[in-house]
C-alpha cells in the first residue's frame, strides 16, 4: 500500500510524518544527527519501495534527494515560497510542516520544482561559487574606497589595477588607513587568485559544451553569462515556449486583473536572481549593436526610458537563448568580429591554443587587399562558426526578412556572411566593417 511521507529538513535534523492512502497518520519519525551514513540507515529501516516522499527545497535537499531516490518510488521537491499552507500558517512547527507536506503530496496539490541532473547541479554549484567570489571582490574594493573616502580621498583608477596599486602606494595616509588598506589588498589578491582558478575550470567546461558557444553568439553574452543561463535552464525542453523561459527567469511583467480592470506592473523577478542580473548586464552592452537587437533597444529607449529598454532587451535575450538552444544554431545576426573574439578567448583560456592568422597559403595578397586597402581579412559569420565547431546560421524566414527591410537592416544582414577587410587603424567595436 502506498504511503505518503512529508519531510521537514534542516541542516542537522529530519522530521518525518507518514500518512496512509486515507490520510491517517501512521507514524512520526525523527532523525537527530543528519549525515550520509545515518540517512542511509534511516532509509533502509523505515522506507518502502512504493513510498512517495515530499520535502522543501533547501541548501542540502539535493544530497538528501539523491539518497532517497534509491529507496522510494517518487521524490517531490517543493518550492517553499509557493507552499502557502506552510508559509502562511498560524501554527508552524516541524511536526506541522511535515504533516502539511505529506497531505499536499497525497492530494496532488504540492507545487513541485524541477530537479536538476548531476551535471546541471555541478554547474549551478560552480557558477554560484564564482558569483560569491565576485561579490567578495566587489565588497573588498568598496571597503577600500570607503577607507579613502573617510580621509577625503578618491582613487582615480581601478583599485585592482597596476595604476590603482601605484596610486595607493604613493598617497599619504595615516598609519591606521595604511594598515586597513594593505589588509584589504591582501584579501583582494587572495580572492583574485581563487577567481582566476575557478575561471580556468569554468573555461575548460565551457569549451567542451557546444551550448555555451551557441549562447555566446548572442550580443553581450559572455562565457559566464552563458554558463549561468545553462545552470538555470538545465534541460531547455522543459520549456514549451520562449515566453515560458522568460517567465521562469522573472523577466515578464506582473499582472493584476479583476473584473474589467487589468494592471501590468514591473517584472516578476522570479527564478534565479543572479542569472537575471547577468542578462540585464548583457543587455546594457547591446545599446550600440548594429543588428536587430540593438535597433530594438534604441527604438524602445526613444519611446520609454533607459531602464525599460534594458529590461526589455534582457527579455529578448532570454527569448533568443531559448531559440538558439532549441534549434542548435547560432544567432544569425552576430557580428563576426566580436563573436570570433569571444570564442577565441574561450578557446585560449581553456586550451591555450591560438590559431594563426594572415593570408592563407597559395592566396594572392593582392586579391585580399583589394583597391589598395591595407588591413586584415575578417571571416564571415559562417566561417567563424565553422572554425569554432559550430553549425552555420540558417537563412532568415520571409517574415524576418521583411522586418529587416522595414527597419533598414537588409544590407547589414547580407554583409555578415561575407569576408570583410578590417583596416589596421580600425578601433575594436561592435560596428560591422564594409563588405570586401
Amino acid at each position: 500500500m502506498i504511503r505518503y511521507l512529508g519531510l521537514d529538513l534542516h541542516k542537522h535534523l529530519l522530521v518525518v510524518c507518514v500518512l496512509d492512502a486515507a490520510g491517517e497518520v501512521t507514524a512520526r519519525l525523527r532523525l537527530e544527527d543528519l549525515n550520509g551514513p545515518a540517512l542511509e540507515f534511516f532509509c533502509r529501516r523505515h522506507l518502502r519501495p512504493d513510498d512517495q516522499v515530499a520535502l522543501e527545497a533547501t541548501t542540502n535537499c539535493w544530497a538528501v534527494v539523491a539518497v532517497l531516490r534509491r529507496h522510494v518510488s517518487r521524490v517531490v521537491v517543493s518550492n517553499p515560497l509557493a507552499t502557502k499552507a506552510i508559509a502562511q500558517a498560524k501554527v508552524k512547527t516541524d511536526k506541522v510542516d511535515a504533516g502539511v507536506l505529506a497531505h499536499l503530496l497525497r492530494l496532488g496539490y504540492l507545487p513541485e520544482v524541477w530537479q536538476p541532473d548531476a551535471a546541471c547541479g555541478r554547474l549551478r554549484e560552480w557558477t554560484a561559487r564564482r558569483s560569491r567570489l565576485v561579490s567578495q571582490r566587489t565588497a573588498i574594493i568598496n571597503r577600500i574606497r570607503a577607507t579613502l573616502a573617510m580621509r577625503l580621498l578618491d582613487c582615480p583608477h581601478e583599485i585592482g589595477s597596476a595604476r590603482g596599486r601605484a596610486w595607493l602606494a604613493s598617497v599619504a595616509l595615516d598609519d591606521d588607513a595604511r594598515w586597513l588598506i594593505e589588509s584589504d589588498l591582501r584579501l583582494l589578491d587572495a580572492v583574485a587568485a581563487e577567481l582566476a582558478a575557478i575561471d580556468q575550470r569554468l573555461a575548460q567546461r565551457g569549451h567542451e559544451d557546444p551550448r555555451v558557444k551557441l549562447l555566446m553568439t548572442l550580443p553581450g553574452v559572455s562565457q559566464h553569462t552563458a554558463q549561468s543561463l545553462l545552470a538555470a535552464i538545465g534541460d531547455v525542453d522543459r520549456f514549451r515556449t520562449d515566453r515560458g523561459l522568460a517567465s521562469y527567469l522573472g523577466l515578464v511583467p506582473s499582472t493584476r486583473q479583476s473584473a474589467g480592470r487589468c494592471y501590468h506592473g514591473s517584472i516578476t523577478k522570479a527564478g534565479r536572481g543572479h542569472t537575471r542580473w547577468m542578462l540585464v548586464q548583457a543587455a546594457q552592452s547591446v545599446r550600440e549593436h548594429p543588428g536587430p537587437l540593438g535597433h530594438f533597444f534604441r527604438r524602445l529607449k526613444r519611446k520609454k526610458n533607459h531602464n525599460v529598454a534594458v529590461v526589455a532587451t534582457a527579455h529578448k535575450l532570454a527569448v533568443l537563448a531559448w531559440h538558439v538552444l532549441k534549434t542548435g544554431e547560432p544567432y544569425r545576426y552576430a557580428v563576426p568580429r566580436t563573436t570570433e573574439a569571444k570564442l577565441a578567448a574561450l578557446r585560449i583560456a581553456a586550451t591555450g591554443q591560438r590559431r594563426r592568422g594572415g593570408v592563407k597559403q597559395g592566396t594572392d595578397p593582392r586579391t585580399v587587399h583589394a583597391a589598395g586597402r591595407k588591413g586584415r581579412t575578417q571571416r564571415g559569420l559562417p566561417e567563424v562558426c565553422a572554425v569554432e565547431g559550430l553549425p552555420a546560421p540558417s537563412d532568415a524566414p520571409p517574415g524576418e526578412r521583411a522586418h529587416l527591410e522595414k527597419v533598414g537592416l537588409t544590407a547589414f544582414a547580407a554583409g555578415l556572411t561575407q569576408p570583410t577587410i578590417v583596416p589596421r587603424s580600425a578601433n575594436r567595436s561592435e560596428k560591422t566593417p564594409s563588405p570586401s
